[in-house]
């Protein structure tokens, strides 16, 4: 129904034959309808103008080609048009712009084509139509071919059209001629075509052609403002960004959202969060982009306390409902290692989008949580939300920090079936998985089916080869890189320097170590100092491994003094391995390591005072050795066991069959090496102590239960100690089965009496 107090029919005071005056009223009449998005009334009213005026005017039906456009329905605009007796350039131009507005391309051409008169305006909707299509090719082919019909129906929409389509392809070369082409017909000084251009070069990182153009501009609104401000932070141009927002004329919420989003961007998180509290004190209006760059850059900072500020402020002016803002919350927290909050704001979203179950996801993977990542994931999927790449590639990394290999199969399937493996997030982490999960071989064939890879996809083999113990293969792999072009991180010489160390390879290691630091300046952590004590240590280098502690520009932390503490009880060396201790200590005094390396050297040398002083002392402070285990995975139920375990209900069968593999072994001429065991007790009870470890119950375990053929897979949470590494290898020999061990070292393969880490881990 139209308004009240309105009719199809025109009020007596307008005469029937004053025809402008009737169109009029009829056009605000077809207004309402279009308001209202009543199709059906404005049909009403084209059917009564039909039967009751003879010859319409064009001006009032070119208003129903563009109502019932707007209306949805371009088939009735189409309609009105083809039945008009006098088109004129304005109905040529609606119905054109109908057709490219909907992104009908094929109507939208033989349209154009039949326009007898074309002007700026049908240009312009013909170009606009193939830039909304991505038709960049024919876009620039109908620019040329307007140019060719002379330079009158060029304007500043067509240019600033245009201009905009090159800045989204970065095809900046051809922005270049475009540019010439505004400067010789006069249209620099516009806004409207200099906004655009300024956007462009900052968008290539030629700043100084987008300066250029700005200060050229003799008149710069606000738009152009943030344009050149949004270029200097993309340039890392930090201090000119300052200097522009300083003397901005006027700023809104867009320009100071800019500044604190470059700042984030640019890693200047403190001062990006300094800022945001100056625009609160202005009284500025925030948005969903203000708060989701000051919280990343909360969570860059790891300032929890300001990052629950900035969320109280949300609850306070009702921000919380949107999608986006309660997403980076989920993210801020997560990454100030606060999940507990970071699940209470993620239960609370009313609607949870692809980016909120993803922020989550990753906030599990990222604090260790990665069986609750996996079933969130699967809650996900529940929920009807289908993964991206990068939620899958997430997923799938969870599965390899689990080295759970089945669940991780699983979703390699799913990134074949969803065609998501050809991103290269998803198949970095594939190649990952399999490396961590002890597959090296299906890591590599992975690996060489990407089509383009990148520095992630190497250094994901590289430290695959590496956490298998295959030094010769990382080095070579590492130096394939290096051919390619391809710059290492430092997590790369991480996969690198660990590989050296594991085989023994110390002047490799000391000219991969001086590679990173002296041709690609990368700063070493602490990982790479731990790697370069691991490898003197490892190599009976003690001494060597002191002095390059003594010459390091920080403190090793607990894994590098346990590391070389490792190396001394393993070495004898009294000496050093007090040092360690003690320094190990120093830093953390609850560490079970430092007693228990230093108490195993005491008990290699016989000296049983000083293992039970370091015991009375362990129980004193309140310190309690972890307990070893070691777990295998069975029909989907995983196994638990620890050192002479007989909780399981498969007990009998398990020390049975240990039984007879000892007998076995000590046909193979296996001698157990009962200095690993810290008790002072008879050598039999020692040998009986070393035959229940708990990975030797699990391997019992896999013997009696999985298939001949099939390899046995266990874990371990600690380093396997000697005795049950030259056990473990007669086992296999015994067997004649694969047993792949993943300790807290590295991945052991045991084959026919061998493992693959060379005895060297």
């Amino acid at each position: 129904m139209f308004m009240k107090g309105t009719t199809p029919f025109p009020p007596k005071h307008i005469s029937e034959n004053s025809m402008p005056n009737i169109s009029n009223y009829y056009c605000s009449l077809l207004k309402q309808c279009c308001e209202t998005g009543s199709l059906k009334q404005a049909k009403k009213l084209h059917g009564h103008i039909i039967r009751t005026i003879t010859d319409p005017e064009t001006f009032l039906l070119n208003n129903f080609i563009n109502g019932y456009y707007k209306l949805n329905n371009t088939a009735y605009a189409r309609n009105v048009f083809d039945n008009l007796r006098r088109p004129n350039p304005f109905s040529w131009n609606t119905i054109l712009s109908a057709y490219s507005k909907d992104g009908d391309v094929g109507k939208m051409q033989e349209m154009f084509n039949l326009i007898p008169s074309r002007d700026g305006v049908s240009w312009n909707l013909l170009i606009s139509g193939y830039v909304k299509c991505g038709l960049s090719g024919k876009a620039l082919e109908a620019y040329r071919s307007m140019l060719r019909h002379g330079l009158e129906n060029l304007n500043r929409i067509t240019l600033s059209t245009i201009i905009i389509m090159l800045s989204n392809k970065g095809w900046v070369g051809l922005g270049g001629v475009i540019h010439g082409q505004i400067v010789k017909c006069g249209f620099e000084s516009y806004v409207f075509v200099g906004s655009p251009l300024v956007d462009m070069y900052a968008k290539c990182g030629l700043i100084t052609e987008a300066k250029r153009v700005f200060d050229g501009l003799l008149e710069k609104n606000l738009v152009m403002y943030n344009t050149m401000l949004m270029g200097f932070l993309r340039c890392g141009m930090v201090e000119d960004s300052y200097k522009l927002f300083a003397c901005m004329p006027e700023k809104d919420s867009i320009s100071w959202t800019t500044m604190i989003t470059g700042l984030m961007q640019n890693g200047m998180d403190k001062e990006a969060l300094d800022l945001f509290r100056e625009m609160r004190f202005e009284g500025v209006n925030m948005d969903q982009f203000t708060f989701g760059s000051v919280l990343t850059s909360c969570g860059g900072l790891l300032a929890s306390e300001e990052g629950k500020q900035i969320h109280a402020y949300m609850i306070r002016t009702d921000h919380m409902d949107n999608v986006f803002v309660a997403s980076a919350l989920v993210d801020m927290y997560s990454k100030c290692r606060d999940i507990k909050n970071a699940e209470t704001v993620f239960r609370r979203m009313p609607y949870k989008n692809i980016v909120s179950w993803t922020a989550m996801l990753v906030g599990y993977g990222q604090n260790g949580y990665s069986e609750e990542a996996v079933r969130v994931f699967c809650e996900m999927q529940r929920n009807g939300v289908e993964p991206d790449y990068f939620t899958l590639g997430s997923v799938i990394s969870s599965c390899a920090n689990l080295a759970s290999l089945e669940e991780g199969a699983q979703f390699h399937c799913r990134a074949l079936v969803s065609g998501l493996i050809s991103f290269i997030t998803v198949s970095n982490a594939l190649v990952t998985l399999y490396g961590k999960c002890g597959n090296i071989d299906e890591a590599h064939i992975l690996f060489n089916e990407i089509k383009s890879k990148d520095e992630v996809s190497w250094t994901a083999l590289v430290s695959g080869y590496s956490q298998f113990g295959k030094a010769n293969e990382t080095i070579n792999l590492f130096e394939e890189m290096l051919v390619c072009g391809l710059q290492p991180d430092g997590v790369t010489f991480v996969g690198v320097l660990s590989a050296c160390s594991r085989a023994g390879f110390v002047e490799k290691g000391r000219h991969y170590f001086a590679l990173m630091v002296d041709k690609y300046r990368i700063k070493p952590v602490l990982d790479h100092y731990t790697c370069m004590i691991d490898l003197y240590s490892r190599a009976g280098q003690l001494e060597e491994a002191k002095d390059f502690i003594l010459q390091m520009p920080c403190c090793p932390d607990t894994i590098g003094w346990a590391t070389l503490l490792s190396s001394c009880r393993n070495r004898g060396n009294m000496e050093i391995g007090k040092w360690a201790a003690e320094s190990l200590l120093e830093i953390d005094p609850q560490n079970t390591a430092g007693h228990v390396l230093l108490a195993s050297i005491y008990a290699a040398k016989g000296n049983w005072d000083e293992v039970a002083r370091l015991r009375r002392g362990m129980r004193d402070k309140g310190v309690r050795k972890e307990p070893g285990c070691s777990w295998i995975k069975y029909k989907n139920k995983v196994h638990i066991f620890t050192a002479d375990d007989k909780s399981s209900p498969f007990s009998d069968q398990i020390y049975k069959e240990l039984e007879n593999l000892s007998c076995k072994m000590i046909e193979e001429g296996y001698v157990p090496d009962v200095k690993s065991v810290l008790h002072d007790v008879h050598e039999s009870e020692k040998m009986n102590l070393l035959n229940h470890h708990s990975e030797r119950l699990a391997i019992a375990f896999g013997l009696i239960f999985i298939p001949s053929g099939l390899p046995i897979k266990v874990v371990k949470n600690l380093r396997v100690c000697d005795d049950c590494h030259n056990a473990t290898k007669i086992i296999s020999k015994i067997t004649q089965r694969e047993i792949l061990v993943r300790d807290a070292a590295r991945f052991h393969l045991f084959k026919d009496g061998k493992c693959s880490c060379g005895d060297f881990w």
